[in-house]
């Protein structure tokens, strides 16, 4: 499989992508994975919350990725770096396409893993953030 530059990798993830399971998504409103997550949303992707703690965040929300009775495209994770490779066997047994891993998050073994496993990898990049960049760049539809 040929590697894609870190900028490939993003761009193939942010157009190809529909469904993304948010790991550790919040119901608080001034946490970075609820605005985060409504960003998205209103840029069309179906949003699914995995939080063991709450049952529902606008969509039923599950304990872990699962119990998603879905396909997933990516998980995007709001966890500490150290929790990551839990998260990614898991993503990479529901079969999801691609992890990506949010500011600050960096977890080189689970990464590696994910990368045998064939999934796309994104590390320490916000996903709307980077969806903001690459519509002015005119990589990506406004």
């Amino acid at each position: 499989m040929i590697q894609l530059s870190e900028k490939e990798t993003i761009v193939k993830i942010l157009k190809e992508s529909h469904t993304v399971a948010v790991v550790g998504l919040s119901s608080d409103p001034e946490r970075p994975s609820y605005e985060v997550t409504r960003y998205l949303q209103n840029r069309g992707y179906r949003i699914i919350p995995v939080n063991p703690n709450v049952v529902e965040l606008g969509e039923r929300a599950y304990p872990d990725l699962l119990a998603i009775p879905e396909p997933v495209d990516v998980v995007d994770i709001f966890r500490r770096s150290e929790a990551v490779l839990p998260i990614v066997k898991q993503a990479i047994k529901i079969g999801a396409k691609a992890i990506w891993m949010q500011k600050g998050v960096r977890n080189e073994e689970a990464a590696e893993q994910a990368w045998a496993a064939g999934l796309l990898v994104v590390m320490d990049h916000c996903m709307m953030e980077e969806t903001r960049r690459l519509i002015k760049e005119g990589l990506l539809p406004h």
